[in-house]
């Protein structure tokens, strides 16, 4: 289990399918969305991330993160519908836990993170939900 977090809503991973309206839909689900809020998605599944805005992203927010890096080498933050920039001490402590990261607006990261999936990379991605 990640550190922090309850049961993943999926314990594997999967492609995020669809985004918008506040929440997700990943794991073939159809219809509606899978999730409401934001999601952290790893190689040992999908997370509730209770991050509503960049504003958020701390040492805490980013605990999951630094448990799975044993299980990762890049991590993306989808941070909404804007680009941002990761504070610098955020950047330097993923580093030190030889985490690479790459932070653009949530649409992006999620094609992004489907991709490296696609291609069975080590990533992970912490999605910041959208309306």
């Amino acid at each position: 289990m990640a550190a922090g977090l309850d049961a993943p809503h999926l314990p594997i991973p999967a492609p995020i399918d669809a985004y918008g309206n506040g929440g997700f839909r990943f794991g073939g689900m159809s219809g509606g969305l899978s999730h409401r809020g934001s999601l952290l998605c790893f190689p040992d599944g999908i997370w509730a991330w209770p991050v509503a805005s960049v504003a958020e992203l701390n040492e805490a927010s980013l605990a999951p993160v630094f448990a799975h890096a044993g299980s990762i080498d890049v991590f993306l933050i989808g941070g909404g519908r804007d680009p941002f920039v990761l504070p610098a001490h955020l950047r330097a402590l993923l580093r030190e836990h030889s985490i690479s990261v790459d932070t653009m607006a949530t649409g992006p990261a999620v094609r992004t993170y489907n991709i490296l999936l696609a291609e069975n990379r080590r990533a992970g991605v912490g999605l910041i939900a959208v309306d």
